[in-house]
């Protein structure tokens, strides 16, 4: 729920922004899977912020937008409840119930997400080549061979005729520099990049059947879903997409810092904030 100003120059939370570039971009309904308690905050958080509006500076057609957008968070966001933390596989296993047999967009809820393309959204760009290619797609972005302990990575063959599209092969969470040179080089990345996961898929609902058996196997243990994403891509076509934009780990210290420099500078305001940057630089510089 941390407050950040979005594009449109309205302070928003976080979690907000994630939800509407996914309705944005063709989502529905949404589920977000949250600890026990945060089931109510949540709604009435989003309650307040409406009942905040007509007290804000705003204008009537900004107070108009946002308390459209805050009704759509009401009417249209479930909750589960992952009442102990047993991993990020757990978590996602918890909307199952939620999804069904549909394919479904999965968003890491503390990630900005910030497309290069003026008109196509991160999720938009996913989720299109998911529907085109009928299968499960994972955004990644090539990255340094410094950075890959922190990530999930993976390697797989190019598509032909689709550029930045691989069939995914093999994935390896958070793997050392030695692994991931024996294991997941990926044939036309620059020399010392690995793609990593971005933070956002689109599944189909088969991803619960391999919960399913992963979890029956793990009774007890932390449910990772990394390896079940390695038995996806043995089982099943299951696409990487480098994706056109880059995501703000808003978790982070200062993570929110470089995450509301990128939304400024992605907006109208961007001549305005470079020249706020360069007279900020400028004077700390004396």
């Amino acid at each position: 729920m941390l407050p950040i100003i979005d594009k449109d120059g309205i302070h928003k939370p976080i979690i907000q922004i994630i939800a509407e570039e996914a309705f944005k971009s063709g989502i529905e309904e949404i589920c977000i899977v949250c600890s026990p308690g945060d089931e109510t905050k949540y709604p009435d958080n989003f309650k307040t912020l409406r009942d905040a509006i007509k007290f804000s500076p705003l204008s009537d057609v900004e107070k108009e937008i946002q308390d459209k957008s805050l009704r759509m968070m009401e009417e249209r966001i479930s909750y589960v409840v992952q009442s102990e933390p047993l991993g990020y596989g757990d978590a996602v296993y918890k909307s199952k119930q939620f999804v069904g047999e549909d394919s479904f967009l999965l968003l890491t809820g503390d990630y900005l997400y910030i497309s290069y393309l003026k008109d196509i959204s991160c999720a938009k760009q996913l989720i299109d080549l998911a529907e085109s290619e009928n299968c499960s797609v994972s955004a990644v972005n090539p990255t340094p061979e410094y950075l890959i302990s922190k990530y999930g990575t993976l390697t797989g063959k190019s598509v032909l005729n689709k550029k930045g599209v691989y069939q995914i092969e093999k994935v390896i969470e958070k793997p050392s520099i030695t692994l991931a040179e024996i294991e997941l080089h990926t044939p036309g990345l620059k020399l010392g990049y690995y793609l990593c996961f971005f933070g956002m898929s689109v599944f189909t609902s088969n991803l619960f059947l391999l919960l399913d058996e992963y979890i029956s196997e793990n009774i007890g243990n932390q449910i990772l879903l990394t390896p079940v994403l390695q038995k996806l891509a043995e089982k099943e076509k299951y696409l990487a997409l480098e994706i056109m934009g880059n995501r703000y780990d808003t978790s982070k210290k200062l993570g929110a810092m470089p995450a509301q420099l990128a939304l400024g500078l992605s907006s109208n305001l961007k001549d305005e904030i470079m020249t706020m940057i360069i007279e900020s630089l400028a004077e700390n510089s004396k």
